[in-house]
């Protein structure tokens, strides 16, 4: 017969023996001869009698007990020893506890950078350290909840970085999956709830991008009006005209150019070009390795420009855009970014970054495309921006670069003709520095 409550609560210790006062399913209530009164659970596993305690009443009540009971005997149902799965839980517990979430964010971190490139790897660890470990870092994995994760990502919101937050909320979300494989928590507090819970991107604002000419252009005269260094002026007129990513350009080596005769000014640069290898290129990790990856940039004249002015200030270093400190360490990745939030009272904060220059070669040389009735330029425009066309292999993708390059290189020029529309020559550039390696905050 089963207990009550009020028989539980009344056992009184008998000053003769220890006592047992069943329940049923093998659960009983153990009362001392000192009065201490403890839940247990006789059950048999592999043909053995075993015993198990639960814990002390009250601190384990009666319905608690029951509770614990069937839970332990489903376990001997599906063929588990009750004792045993008991103990792997509290030592997972024991694990998850000392688990600290930075601990587990780092090994995440260092298992996953084979995958990435070693910028990338560099931008995660940053946002890591700057944004998450000093709200969790020190916290165990497995006392972290929704709402504690929220209030981190919304101190990232209050600074304007939308963005930011929801990249992080990637981060923490991968870490979480990493501690449930690790049987360090049940359940990932990162839920896709959480998304509605943070702020919208405000439109426009993810890669901002000036997308007519005019407007482009007169960027490039107030860029070359202001008062930043010839270096970081020609990096933004070359990332104009050649439509790079800015990662891509400011790792720039001289010797990834070719088709330039540097003594002679006349001389014609019908085959100038820059070869971008495919290890520095944005692609899956198992493309990297692979020539047929490689981005040849074909340079119109005007970019040819570029590179003779710049030539004389940066030429006997291998890298086109060097820091101030190392002549082997590139330019910073916020130099260009920079000067275009700073010139002229910030006019073209939030209006244009350096990303921009490819969504607006994009966009007008489609239209320009289509004004012209080439509307089969729209792949060599995509080409040209190394995007590669869906299902289209390696090799293909080389063969089709190399079966347009001439028609590639008329259309590089054609942008390039239009970006460079009344703008100054590159060498008026160097006229107000003649010592290039005065400091220069920007780089």
């Amino acid at each position: 017969m089963a207990l009550t409550a009020a028989e539980v609560k009344n056992a009184k210790p008998d000053e003769a023996r220890d006592y047992k006062l069943a329940d049923g399913g093998g659960l009983y209530l153990f009362v001392t001869r000192k009065g201490a009164r403890s839940w247990r659970l006789k059950y048999r596993f592999g043909g053995k009698e075993k015993l198990l305690t639960f814990g002390l009443f009250p601190e384990v009540g009666l319905a608690d007990a029951r509770e614990r009971r069937d839970v332990s005997r489903r376990m001997i149902r599906d063929g588990k020893d009750p004792a045993i799965e008991i103990e792997r839980q509290r030592q997972a517990q024991i694990a998850a506890a000392g688990a600290m979430f930075k601990a587990v964010a780092l090994d995440w971190h260092e298992a996953e950078k084979p995958r990435w490139s070693p910028r990338h790897a560099q931008v995660v660890m940053n946002a890591l350290t700057r944004d998450v470990f000093p709200d969790l870092g020190r916290r165990p994995v497995a006392d972290i909840d929704g709402p504690e994760i929220l209030r981190a990502l919304r101190k990232i919101e209050r600074r304007g970085a939308i963005e930011t937050a929801k990249r992080v909320k990637g981060y923490i979300s991968e870490v979480m999956k990493r501690a449930k494989g690790e049987h360090l928590i049940l359940v990932n507090p990162v839920t896709s709830d959480m998304d509605r819970a943070l702020k919208p991107t405000p439109r426009g604002s993810k890669q901002p991008a000036l997308t007519t000419l005019p407007a482009l252009l007169s960027l490039q005269r107030v860029v070359d009006a202001s008062t930043s260094s010839p270096v970081t002026k020609i990096a933004s007129r070359l990332l104009a005209i050649t439509h790079v990513r800015v990662g891509v350009l400011r790792t720039a080596s001289w010797d990834e150019i070719s088709g330039i005769d540097w003594d002679d000014q006349a001389a014609p640069v019908v085959d100038a070009v820059w070869r971008i290898s495919a290890e520095r290129m944005k692609l899956e990790v198992e493309h990297k390795g692979d020539e047929a990856f490689d981005h040849d940039v074909p340079l119109a004249p005007q970019a040819v420009a570029c590179l003779r002015a710049l030539r004389m200030l940066t030429g006997r270093c291998p890298l086109l855009f060097p820091s101030n400190k190392s002549t082997r360490v590139p330019m910073s990745d916020s130099a260009i970014s920079t000067l275009y939030k700073r010139m002229d009272g910030g006019r073209f904060k939030g209006k244009h970054v350096p990303h921009g220059w490819r969504s607006a070669f994009s966009t007008l040389m489609n239209e320009w495309a289509m004004e012209h009735g080439r509307e089969g330029d729209r792949l060599l425009i995509d080409l040209m921006l190394a995007h590669r066309p869906k299902g289209v292999s390696g090799s293909e993708f080389a063969y089709m670069r190399a079966k347009f390059a001439k028609r590639r290189r008329e259309l590089a020029e054609t942008w390039a003709t239009m970006v460079s529309d009344g703008l100054d020559q590159p060498f008026t550039l160097l006229r107000e520095r003649a010592d290039s390696n005065s400091l220069d905050p920007l780089r």
